[in-house]
């Protein structure tokens, strides 16, 4: 199957440093990645050079196998990339209702009315806000902020979906219940996710496939179980260790070690 979100060989620099060096990463419709790694690993600059926010500096990003950037040049802009984002600040429109926040990308794609209310109503729904679609974020706790930031990335029904360290700012609680809804979100659909995290529980508990940045390249990218088998770098063999035995999310807690 073709990749519908690819990076060949991609180089960028933040001022004078370069924070990536020869990535290539590539996501194929209904796959989950996890890009796991250290703060300042530059995840967040795939995130950009992803939706069209950042040129690369050498290499190529593809959007459904179209060129979409290459070095210098940004050749798809933003918004014909159909690719949606939830950023760790969320930057939900305070001025807005939650159904206010949904409605308005809708209509910036011109989505007719009837449409809109309807695809409102569903995705409020899945995420559990229907009763609070006429509030405004500030009347909103922290978790449902985040639901209706995921709702938000979702209602457009996007053919990619990129999380930028979704739960960085919750509980511990909290972050394990929104993670497992991202999870029922995502499962059995058609559209690509990067979730994007230095968390590897999350990424362990979320995706099928991870990818590693260390040092400004993809390391490892391929199942927990190839992780396990070859670490390829102290970083990796130092997320082993964090992982430990595999955490059930439904039991709230560490699976004893057999």
């Amino acid at each position: 199957m073709t990749a519908l979100l690819s990076l060949e060989g991609v180089t960028a620099r933040r001022g004078a440093s370069r924070v990536l060096d020869g990535v290539t990463l590539r996501i194929r419709a209904g796959e989950v990645v996890a890009l796991l790694g250290p703060s300042g690993a530059g995840k967040s600059t795939i995130i950009r050079l992803l939706l069209g926010l950042l040129a690369p500096e050498g290499g190529l990003v593809r959007v459904r196998e179209r060129v979409a950037s290459r070095a210098g040049a940004i050749l798809i802009p933003p918004d014909a990339r159909d690719v949606a984002v939830v950023f760790q600040d969320l930057a939900l429109w305070p001025h807005l209702t939650v159904a206010g926040n949904l409605g308005f990308v809708l209509r910036a794609k011109k989505v007719p009315r009837h449409e809109r209310r309807a695809r409102v109503r569903e995705v409020l729904d899945r995420v559990g806000l229907t009763a609070k679609d006429d509030r405004y974020p500030g009347e909103l706790s922290g978790g449902e902020q985040q639901r209706v930031a995921i709702a938000r990335a979702l209602v457009t029904r996007p053919s990619a979906i990129l999380l930028d360290e979704p739960l960085a700012n919750l509980d511990v609680v909290l972050a394990r219940e929104l993670l497992e809804l991202v999870r029922e979100l995502l499962q059995g659909g058609d559209t690509a996710a990067l979730y994007v995290t230095h968390d590897p529980r999350e990424a362990a508990t979320l995706a099928g496939r991870l990818a590693v940045l260390d040092g400004g390249r993809i390391v490892h990218d391929g199942t927990l179980d190839e992780l396990r088998a070859a670490p390829a770098t102290p970083f990796v063999a130092r997320v082993l260790e964090e992982l430990g035995a595999p955490r059930s999310l439904d039991a709230g807690g560490e699976t004893p070690p057999g």
